[in-house]
């Protein structure tokens, strides 16, 4: 039998041979799509995000078709909601510690520069407006920033510098108004972007969003706020602009403290979001990690029956129109199953992604309605007074802070386990481990309802050795190649081996290749010693070798191929609908392996499935899943889901080696790692008698 790598390379070898002979072309990994495709690369991912945003929309809306019934969901809703943000369980609420830093005076009003630690070591800066002359306790609005960095001389101001405007046009009409600094843009400046542009894809994997940091943090501004005596607890309310007004309405949808809540330019739905692209104009702190597949308008439904006003521009490119309305029509119809129609409005202004006197006015008149005993006249006169400098909270950044590190700590991961001392205590721990799998991590996966068709595409013999091609369906909108090449003339094989492909190893990136043009199996891309040594296994020893392509990667019949569609966008388009491009792939390899086995003369063949590196961890998932597997073959693999690939909340679960560890008992497992380091639970696993794995480990190249 020949080592992993040698097939791995005699395979490469005669790949070129092989499409040549079924008059199918191999595209580099830039090139064109296959004239067998059936649609235009990109139109592919476009039909399916469509029908996948389709599907969850209407789910949605199918649930609740009564009162009675939103009522049933309604705590499980915000439960969900919660655990989608990473605070479920909440945080433990610790001291604050708050420090004012300084204040400063205006004719009508006081600022105090304020910060406080809503956890131990999370900073969070605030400035705090206060009316003068006003009866106390007041009505208070916290007021949640946008994306606007002031940055002077180098120094982070916090984006609360750039609206304080806002923070005098509410204490000028009688309120205490808080303008919280943000993450990524507060005077200690963290993360928003870790998917948009900073690779941190381990967020997924994780249940990390900043989203859920911010909510936490005007969770703990509500602490402060009712602790302070011009304040009147029971009369708070909160706004804010893009990012601060998604905040708003997550907010207001978890903490019944928000009386009245008022989302300007920050609320749309994921048809705007997945399939118009507006996600491509966002960071993470936008989104849940939507492991239960919900649409937006249901999480602003949660502030039902609070007076919830929708503030919009027509013209606004990162919360289109569109979706603005038809979140208006779903959440509105949770209004009316209350009653409480009046308490639920729409402003649309005219202009694009501004901040505008348009949307602020009944913004104010809002909250004037539902907090003030009395509607007073609006005073509507306000100007930014200070120099951000004269409205900066720290000297000097603390040196404990853990702001920057953040992601690192805020969802709780599960502890490492310990090694189980009975065949009793490891079968629970699997199961554990499996229905956790199932419900957060691949929730995402269409129902199982069968082995997929194979249509075949072509089939030719030369030389003894049959190949062949077929198209296999994924999902109604994937269809998907595989590559068959096996003896020709002769019964069922002794053995059927599945190699899935990733893109980093197409044969134009195998070493001493060539250009993957079509050329005759012999000519540069492999020596006709390797083909005739594959071809002489194959003959003598039975074989049957099967290659395929998940989606994304070459040369995948409509899938786009990651280099058509911006890869990172692709990724962020499926982490949207509770999904990931990787753990979408783990469903594509399974539907290869059912089809494989669903073909005559394989039903009884022997499975051995071979991958490496990430492609090798989405095999390692998928056999999981899989109940007739003989063997893998895995190489290159990471210890850990922080280096990839990303699947929703495994992190949370397990990690790479205890996934192996359950795949070790099901089936023989090769295996070999690039790192001694952070496998010791499955080589303590390998050595425990209640397991009873089968490993062997084998030495890197």
């Amino acid at each position: 039998m020949f080592q992993l790598k040698t097939l791995m390379k005699l395979w490469f070898a005669i790949l070129p041979g092989l499409f040549l002979l079924c008059g199918l072309t191999l595209p580099a990994a830039e090139s064109a799509p296959s004239t067998t495709d059936t649609a235009p690369p990109d139109q592919m991912p476009v039909n399916y995000f469509k029908t996948e945003t389709a599907r969850i929309t209407a789910s949605c809306r199918s649930e609740v078709q009564s009162l009675a019934d939103w009522q049933s969901h309604r705590t499980e809703y915000r439960r969900q909601a919660a655990e989608m943000l990473g605070l479920e369980p909440l945080p433990e609420r610790t001291e604050l510690r708050p420090v004012i830093t300084g204040k400063l005076e205006a004719e009508t009003f006081t600022v105090e520069k304020i910060y406080f630690q809503s956890q131990p070591h999370l900073y969070v800066t605030a400035n705090l407006y206060l009316p003068k002359h006003r009866a106390k306790p007041a009505p208070a609005v916290l007021y949640l920033c946008g994306h606007l960095p002031v940055i002077t001389n180098g120094v982070s101001c916090g984006n609360k510098t750039a609206y304080q405007h806002h923070g005098a046009l509410w204490a000028a009409n009688g309120y205490v108004c808080m303008i919280l600094d943000t993450l990524q843009y507060g005077e200690i400046q963290g993360h928003h972007r870790g998917t948009y542009d900073e690779g941190m894809w381990w967020w997924n994997s994780r249940g990390y969003t900043p989203a859920g940091v911010e909510v936490w943090n005007a969770m703990r501004a509500l602490d402060y706020l009712a602790f302070r005596p011009e304040v009147d607890p029971e009369r708070m309310g909160v706004t804010g602009r893009s990012g601060g007004g998604a905040y708003s309405w997550f907010l207001a949808a978890l903490d019944d403290r928000v009386k009245v809540v008022a989302p300007v330019a920050g609320i749309t739905d994921l048809q705007n979001y997945v399939v118009d692209g507006a996600v491509d104009e966002h960071c993470d702190c936008m989104f849940l990690v939507n492991t239960y597949r919900w649409d937006y308008p249901r999480l602003a439904a949660l502030c039902a029956p609070r007076p919830l006003l929708l503030a919009n521009t027509d013209a606004d490119s990162l919360f289109p129109l569109s979706g603005v309305l038809r979140t208006r029509d779903a959440v509105k119809r949770i209004y009316d199953l209350y009653g409480a129609a009046t308490n639920f409005g729409l402003v649309i202004a005219p202009g694009p992604h501004q901040d505008t006197q348009d949307l602020q006015v009944p913004v104010l008149r809002w909250f004037n309605t539902h907090l003030q005993p009395q509607d007073p006249p609006l005073e509507l006169t306000a100007v930014k007074r200070f120099p951000p400098l004269e409205l900066k909270v720290f000297d000097q950044i603390p040196d404990d802070q853990i702001n920057r590190q953040i992601q690192d700590s805020f969802v709780p991961l599960e502890r490492p386990p310990e090694v189980p001392a009975t065949a009793q205590a490891w079968a629970q721990l699997r199961e554990k481990w499996m229905h956790g799998l199932r419900e957060k991590c691949f929730a995402g996966w269409p129902a199982d309802s069968g082995p997929p068709p194979a249509t075949q595409l072509m089939s030719k013999s030369e030389d003894g050795i049959q190949y062949e091609a077929y198209e296999i369906q994924s999902q109604t909108e994937v269809p998907l190649r595989l590559c068959l090449m096996r003896k020709a003339a002769a019964g069922n094989p002794r053995q059927l081996i599945l190699r899935v492909l990733d893109s980093t190893k197409a044969p134009a990136d195998v070493p001493g290749g060539a250009s993957p043009a079509i050329r005759p199996i012999a000519a540069d891309f492999g020596t006709p010693e390797m083909v005739k040594s594959l071809t002489l296994e194959i003959k003598d020893q039975n074989l049957a070798y099967a290659v395929f392509w998940p989606r994304g990667l070459e040369p995948a019949v409509g899938s786009g191929g990651a280099g058509r569609l911006n890869l990172t966008r692709l990724r962020r388009r499926f982490m949207l609908l509770g999904q990931t491009l990787d753990g979408m792939r783990v469903w594509d390899i399974r539907r290869a392996m059912q089809a494989l086995q669903s073909l005559q003369e394989f039903r009884e063949t022997p499975l051995c499935l071979e991958a490496e590196g990430m492609m090798g961890i989405n095999t390692l998932y998928a056999s999981l899943f899989e109940p007739k597997i003989n063997e893998l073959r895995l190489q290159h693999l990471p210890a850990s889901h922080s280096e990839g690939p990303d699947y929703l909340n495994v992190l949370k679960l397990l990690d790479i080696p205890q996934a192996a560890a359950m795949a070790a008992g099901r089936c023989r497992l090769q295996l070999q790692t690039d790192e001694i380091g952070g496998w010791e639970f499955l080589r303590s696993m390998a050595d425990s008698p209640a397991a009873k794995l089968s490993i062997e480990w084998m030495k890197s190249p």
